[in-house]
């Protein structure tokens, strides 16, 4: 295998804390690989430093010097001042500079610039390019052209982001979470376009169902060290259950071995010998192994909910609408105990403004909404995260309170239940400034789960949040006895919690779908091919039995009419076909090309309502 990247014993320092150390590993060409490491060990920073945006304290990264590189970072570094347009198309590739002038020149309906870039986009055999660029564009939403970038949500700046790294079309794409402000629909178009690029990938995602589907080896990165494994993120668990079973078994030989080694230790005569130096070395050896821990730190949550009423939260007939935008129409839905709820839908449909109405935040334009006396929300945002540079974790929770309870008697002050969340004392103590992402969102979880919610609602708290963590607080969401209802584009997340999905479908429409979003998906498939299959079959209405006398003939008009419909669809199709060579001849200016174009719609037009009729006359005897 060609080797496009070899990394050698990187080491990086933030301040005092050590994020890695002689990092060593290496990627092949058209290899799709995932680094999965714990908050804080420094995945972003490992990526930076591999693209060159970056430096690292010791170590090497060496890149095949014929290959283009393009980084999607967590924030993308785009220039501010300029439009989405110049922005997407800023690329020194020749082929996309050409595509970007006469993109332009079509906004402009500028028609001699037209007549001297369609020869250029001929030579350049640049149609291809130019149609998978607005496929780019089209999927990920990419539209406003004429917005700037500093006028953008961080979501959409992600977006343009990863447009213009897509459409530049690198040999080597480094993605740092690239399904972050993508909805569903989004990320499964990019899981497919990543697993069919022949570009070779590195990339740091929580979502699994990506990992599994794309990926084809695993670079793991914990305390013990870095690990690889050549398979999916499937393959991956399985083999690291197996590393860590194997770790554990040695640690337990070390253990049993230890003994008997420190008897030897206390009973060894004063003159030391060779061998008894020998067997000294090996002792301490045989200690380092042993003191180590047989299982990894777990993040465990258990958090008592407060009692929840019979009546918990009622919507009838509720509706909102900001102008001629619509995000609920006649809803109306009662809440039970014990509920996990799947709110799923395509960006900018309104699911962060329904939770807000949900709890009052935001009031309805229509219908009644009843919240029990006993509901206690716990209400996790996408953009909840108010936390001061200059705070320390510790003072943060000794704010909200200085224990907390547990349930079942059991009670922790503020610093054990920060080390319950894996923040360590040194952790605990330091500035939220050198915090990474993911353990600013855990903080945040721990602040929100703190309030002892029998209400949970949680606006896409996947985002920079570890899979070992992930995978924690999927197992205490599944056991949650109060009412749950996520926002989420994690695919594997939502499956694995809820048992019903509303599907937000646009113009108020909320579908309500027992079950969970691959089961609604399914559903949805089988129901559009069946559409699709209808529409294929040509409705034929079944013929009465009728008596002999009254079957009806084709008039002498109506025969006449059927042999003209005949002679008009044959001259029809004949200067369809005529147009169709001239178009693909490259010959025609451009307003014989408007003009062609227009007069092949109408043709298309006139055959299907020709052919209706002679359908209709066909029918009668």
């Amino acid at each position: 295998m060609i080797s496009f990247l070899q990394v050698e014993n990187l080491s990086k320092r933030f301040g005092e804390q050590l994020l890695f150390e002689n990092i060593t590993f290496g990627i092949g060409k058209n290899q799709k690989v995932a680094l999965i490491a714990k908050n804080g060990m420094g995945k972003s920073t490992l990526l930076r430093i591999i693209a060159g945006k970056d430096s690292a304290d010791t170590g090497s990264v060496i890149f095949r010097n014929d290959i283009s590189i393009g980084i999607l970072d967590q924030d993308p570094e785009l220039n501010p001042e300029n439009y989405v347009f110049e922005e997407v198309f800023n690329s020194e590739n020749p082929t996309l500079k050409l595509i970007k002038t006469y993109e332009q020149a079509v906004k402009d309906n500028d028609a001699s610039a037209l007549e001297e870039l369609i020869p250029q986009m001929d030579a350049l055999a640049a149609w291809d390019y130019d149609t998978q660029v607005k496929q780019i564009l089209s999927e990920l939403k990419v539209d406003k052209y004429s917005q700037r970038i500093k006028e953008l949500s961080g979501g959409q700046r992600k977006r343009v982001g990863l447009a213009k790294i897509l459409i530049s079309n690198p040999d080597f794409l480094i993605l740092d979470e690239p399904t972050n402000h993508l909805d569903v629909e989004m990320t499964e178009w990019l899981e497919e376009y990543l697993e069919k690029t022949n570009a070779t990938l590195l990339m740091v995602t929580h979502d699994r169902y990506f990992l599994d589907r794309v990926c084809d080896k695993i670079i793991e990165i914990d305390d013990f060290g870095l690990f690889a494994y050549e398979g999916n993120y499937s393959y991956y668990l399985e083999k690291r259950d197996e590393r860590i079973e194997a770790r554990n078994a040695s640690i337990d030989k070390a253990k049993n071995l230890l003994r008997t080694e420190q008897e030897w230790m206390r009973r060894m005569p004063q003159a030391r010998g060779h061998k008894a130096k020998y067997r000294i070395d090996n002792f301490y050896k045989i200690k380092e192994v042993a003191s180590q821990n047989t299982t990894e730190q777990q993040l465990e949550l258990d958090i008592k909910g407060q009692r929840l009423g019979k009546k918990i939260l009622e919507l009838e007939h509720v509706n909102k609408s900001y102008g001629d935008f619509r995000v609920l129409r006649d809803f109306s839905y009662k809440f039970v105990r014990g509920e996990k709820i799947g709110i799923i839908g395509k960006n900018g449909v309104g699911k962060s403004t329904f939770l807000n109405i949900i709890t009052r935040q935001i009031e309805p334009d229509s219908g009644t909404i009843e919240i029990g006396e006993t509901v206690v929300y716990g209400y996790y945002k996408q953009d909840g995260i108010s936390f001061k540079e200059d705070d320390r974790p510790i003072d943060i929770v000794k704010n909200i309170s200085e224990k907390i309870d547990l349930g079942n008697g059991r009670v922790m002050s503020a610093s054990q239940f920060l080390e319950y969340f894996l923040f360590p004392d040194k952790l605990q103590y330091s500035l939220v400034a050198k915090l990474s992402g993911g353990e600013r969102r855990r903080l945040y979880l721990l602040t929100v789960l703190m309030s002892n919610p029998n209400f949970l609602i949680l606006d896409e708290p996947t985002n920079d949040l570890d899979i070992m963590t992930l995978n924690v607080l999927e197992d205490y969401l599944k056991s949650f006895q109060g009412c749950l209802i996520i926002v989420s584009h994690d695919r594997f997340f939502t499956d694995k919690v809820v048992d019903r999905v509303f599907a937000f479908e646009g113009d108020g429409v909320v579908k309500d779908f027992p079950g969970n979003y691959t089961q609604y998906k399914n559903k949805k498939e089988e129901e559009e091919l069946l559409r699709k299959q209808e529409e294929k079959k040509i409705p034929v209405a079944p013929k009465p039995v009728r008596e002999k006398e009254k079957v009806r003939k084709l008039t002498f008009k109506e025969r006449l009419e059927m042999q003209q419909l005949e002679s008009d669809m044959e001259k029809l199709n004949t200067e369809k076909t005529e147009l169709e060579t001239a178009l693909n001849s490259g010959t025609l200016d451009t307003d014989e090309l408007v003009k062609s174009s227009q007069r092949i719609a109408e043709i298309i037009d006139l055959l299907d309502e020709k052919e209706m009729r002679w359908l209709e006359l066909s029918e009668i005897e």
